[in-house]
């Protein structure tokens, strides 16, 4: 197994490791394994948790090595839960008063590099904007550095259907893109994967919990944010985020109904249809780097009830009901 990867030394300590990469690599090779979209996004199980190598090898290091800074915010989430929507709403909440219209990065980037993304941008030698206390991290809870849970934590997931739909578009397409034949997963292959666990970042159900459970335990520092929420009641979301991440809104805020800009600056429609959204790249420079548009296709709830059987219907709900509601955790569909 090789490794290329380097570290950067922005808030890491490298007093203590693993940091040697051929340490890392050696923990790495004793996990399971399931073969990913190429080699680099190969998934292994460690700790409970499928994560892929790519980003495995910088967990395990800044496990060791990274240190929060007491102001820092982490916008965290599985993937395909409504991370673009919340990193955007964050990015714009945070940096109200320091970009106007004409100035707003979102304009010209895609919301997931308007914020530092742990296992990818501090574990490369990547130019990084650390003026803004904005990160983020798909890593479950557990996996956090230790120093990251004294922070405040934003921590956004979504109905597990839909999730496992996006999932499968989100995949679909960015093997399209890298002309990846992959004809023989098909949507069952994937659906049964997903409901053992077996995805990135899964088993999705305990992600969400590890994240529920802290909410519980420590509201001051943990925001839980259910999708479907966020969709029915933006206005007031928006104006959650502000007071939780200490940048609330001013009377004067307010009455100018800055608030409303924010969301209007971010839905869905307005997000998906700037250029750089519908032509810009992601990520050029690696080897599965794809378009942005990949990040906006319908931004639904319920979008699962055009892909999934009845009886997948029913397998994915037993299993939520049998995670989930005895802990309290719910979602509109069930």
């Amino acid at each position: 197994m090789e490794s290329s990867f380097s570290f950067k030394t922005s808030r890491l300590s490298v007093d203590r490791g693993p940091e040697d990469p051929t340490k890392i690599m050696s923990i790495i090779s004793t996990l399971p394994k399931k073969e990913g979209l190429n080699p680099s996004y190969d998934l292994y199980q460690y700790q409970g948790f499928w994560i892929p190598l790519v980003y495995l090898q910088a967990t395990l290091f800044m496990q060791e090595n990274f240190k929060a800074q007491p102001s820092d915010i982490y916008v965290c989430s599985s993937i395909k839960t409504g991370t673009t929507w919340l990193k955007a709403l964050a990015f714009s909440i945070v940096t109200r008063d320091i970009f106007d219209d004409s100035t707003n990065p979102l304009l010209t980037k895609v919301p997931h590099e308007c914020l530092p993304f742990l296992e990818s941008d501090y574990a490369t030698n990547t130019k990084l904007d650390t003026d803004l206390p904005l990160l983020a991290t798909h890593l479950p809870y557990t996996l956090l550095p230790q120093s990251i849970l004294d922070c405040k934590i934003i921590y956004i997931c979504r109905e597990p259907k839909d999730t496992f739909v996006s999932m499968w578009h989100f995949i679909r397409r960015i093997e399209e893109e890298n002309f990846i034949n992959n004809a023989d997963v098909t949507l069952e292959q994937e659906f049964k994967w997903f409901c053992e666990g077996k995805s990135a970042y899964g088993p999705y159900w305990d992600h969400v919990l590890g994240y529920w459970k802290a909410s519980i335990e420590r509201p001051d520092r943990v925001l839980f944010l259910k999708y479907e929420d966020l969709k029915k009641e933006t206005l007031c979301y928006v104006n959650k985020l502000a007071d939780f991440m200490e940048k609330p809104f001013s009377t004067e805020e307010q009455a100018r109904g800055v608030p409303e800009e924010i969301v209007a600056r971010c839905r869905f429609e307005s997000l998906s249809n700037l250029e750089v959204n519908k032509s810009g790249l992601h990520r050029p420079e690696t080897l599965s780097g794809f378009s942005n548009s990949v990040f906006f296709r319908k931004g639904e709830i319920g979008d699962w009830k055009n892909l999934l059987t009845h009886n997948m219907e029913k397998s994915i709900d037993k299993i939520t009901q049998e995670k989930f509601q005895s802990l309290g955790l719910t979602f509109p569909t069930l």
